[in-house]
């Protein structure tokens, strides 16, 4: 059986999410992973971002088994010369890892969001989506790790065994939102792991603060856990940089950006996904594009931004270089230089 004609294990994922959203309230009284009292985003089982769930099993079948324009990516796509950091920097510079993982070295931290250094972002060691270049930095030159921030429980964002080597090697801080801890915990169970919500504003060091804030998006780890763990954004402030991270959100009418870019900004940066979206019937809800991601930038009051979750790990229907080119057509279409936004390749940096 070929590549094109395997079930993506996205789809997979999506199918098994589906399946739990429909007899998770059956085979569970209970959420497995945080206890804890209701509010306008959890009701006591699941968590919610306020828009209505609209696509279910019958959706993913009809991706997976209809009609599909699929571009695979190629079994190894080259990326930039791996980074060697410094151990540590007093201002701020950033390296693209691949996918949506980052190293942040800010005010004299290290931080990791998102750390995926697996061959594969998945449950298996066996199938699901494999990366095609190697991460942007080697783990053995990394610098210790003081904080993990974790966006939320999905392979391609929550990996345990890359925690579990972080642990091991240097016991870093891990911040992650609620329910997720629980899964950390699960594998690792003297972890540093603490769970926060939205809202939460963290003290990472006298120079450095970080605050969750929501996204439009979701979780599940297998079939019946669909929202049982909170996802989120975060803010990271020092006295002279302050970064919007978002891991995976869709778009939405855009009002959340806006509200957040009213509260919180303007932002020196903001690093944003721009991968994952094809096709948009399907994805739309959970993943922007690249002109939204444009538009993202904008309502968040940024001077700059650079694009993640794209050409390491084929999620989806689009192949590796559609993500960067239509972020160029979206930035010609907006008026904006190229160098304002920047679709970035693992290894690559930014800093200020």
């Amino acid at each position: 059986m070929t590549r094109r004609k395997l079930l993506s294990f996205v789809g997979l994922g999506a199918l098994l999410a589906s399946t739990g959203a429909a007899w998770g309230a059956i085979s569970r009284s209970r959420n497995p992973y945080y206890q804890g009292p209701v509010s306008d985003h959890f009701n006591g089982l699941v968590f919610s971002d306020g828009r209505p769930v609209t696509k279910g099993l019958a959706d993913v079948l009809r991706w997976q088994t209809g009609k599909r324009e699929r571009e695979a990516f190629p079994l190894a796509y080259q990326a930039p010369p791996q980074d060697r950091p410094p151990a540590q920097i007093d201002g701020a510079r950033i390296v693209h890892l691949g996918h949506a993982s980052f190293l942040y070295q800010v005010a004299g931290l290290n931080l990791l969001i998102d750390p995926v250094y697996s061959l594969r972002a998945s449950p298996f060691s066996f199938i699901g989506p494999k990366r095609v270049n190697a991460p942007g930095v080697a783990f053995a030159d990394l610098p210790k790790i003081d904080v993990v921030l974790v966006t939320h429980n999905h392979y391609d964002h929550l990996d345990i065994e890359t925690l579990a080597l972080l642990h091991a090697r240097d016991q870093p801080r891990m911040i992650m939102p609620l329910g997720n801890d629980s899964i950390v915990r699960s594998r690792i169970p003297d972890a540093r792991a603490e769970a926060h919500d939205w809202n939460d504003r963290l003290t990472l060091s006298d120079k450095v603060m970080v605050t969750l804030v929501p996204s439009y998006h979701w979780s599940a780890r297998g079939a019946f856990d669909r929202r049982m763990a909170l996802w989120c954004s975060y803010i990271l402030e020092t006295p002279a940089t302050k970064i919007f991270h978002i891991g995976d959100t869709g778009y939405h009418d855009g009002s959340l950006y806006l509200e957040l870019g009213s509260q919180h900004g303007p932002f020196d940066l903001a690093v944003l996904p721009i991968g994952a979206y094809e096709p948009r019937w399907f994805m739309s809800d959970n993943h922007m594009n690249p002109d939204e991601a444009v538009k993202v930038m904008l309502a968040l009051r940024a001077k700059q931004a650079i694009g993640h979750h794209w050409g390491t790990f084929q999620l989806t229907d689009e192949g590796v270089e559609r993500p960067p080119e239509a972020l160029k057509a979206a930035l010609a279409e907006a008026g904006l230089p190229e160098e304002r936004f920047r679709p970035m390749r693992p290894g690559l940096s930014w800093s200020a």
